[in-house]
């Protein structure tokens, strides 16, 4: 097993964000977490990268404890993280951008060989990797982003709503993107809120309502759900 979180806790002040939230990912799938706005589902990809601490519970990753770790440590140990909304930085080039993940490697010759890979797989970035990140569409700010992530040569990556706000054309672009790098080892962990798109991508899926954990499943049969397809697939 690649990742396990247990019984993980994390308030807000009063406030409950997840409940005891147990999960596990197992090397090379792609396992989904959809659910409601503010189910928790952000948090949860938060806590597994270290930018929220647990009150309760723990995470391992690749048979080592890291919830206690800093995020730089957790992109060290392999976990790389697309987060909701992008979150490029607008004012530096779509180059400057992507090296901007490989800031934990030392190989400098390795680096420059996956920035090309990056080139390759992303041919539209290649096209503007001297343009400021912040001129670009939204279908390439996501796939800058990915590539961001992948330039930290992650053993799995957490990705954050990669859908949001991109048109149709773009989201079958970015799906067939995931399936690919999927398809070549890589460890996917998505939320989403098109769950349609979210289970159609995965092997295993989790259900999130208001904090807790309400199902869990092979993605197949979490689609053939009763509640899971009025809830979130609309049928």
């Amino acid at each position: 097993m690649l990742l396990e979180m247990r019984n993980a806790s994390i308030s807000y002040g009063k406030v409950s964000a997840i409940r005891n939230i147990s999960m596990r990912v197992s090397e090379g799938a792609i396992v989904t977490i959809i659910g409601a706005n503010g189910a928790g589902k952000s948090t949860t990809l938060r806590a597994l990268s270290g930018l929220e601490p647990l009150r309760t519970g723990e995470i391992h990753f690749n048979g080592k404890r890291i919830d206690r770790l800093p995020a730089h440590k957790i992109v060290g140990e392999g976990i790389a993280h697309v987060p909701e909304g992008r979150r490029i930085f607008p004012d530096l080039t779509v180059e400057e951008n992507l090296r901007t993940g490989a800031f934990l490697r030392r190989n400098k010759a390795e680096v420059e060989t996956d920035l090309e890979a990056a080139f390759v797989r992303f041919p539209r970035l290649r096209e503007r990797r001297r343009q400021l990140a912040k001129t670009m569409s939204g279908g390439e700010q996501q796939m800058l982003a990915i590539g961001r992530a992948l330039m930290a040569k992650p053993k799995m990556l957490l990705m954050d709503e990669p859908s949001m706000g991109l048109a149709p054309i773009i989201v079958d672009e970015i799906a067939g993107i995931i399936e690919e790098l999927n398809a070549q080892g890589m460890t996917v962990v998505l939320v989403e809120q098109n769950a349609q798109l979210a289970l159609d991508l995965a092997n295993y899926a989790y259900v999130l309502e208001t904090g807790d954990m309400a199902l869990e499943g092979p993605a197949g049969e979490l689609h053939d759900n009763e509640h899971v397809r009025a809830a979130y697939l609309g049928v």
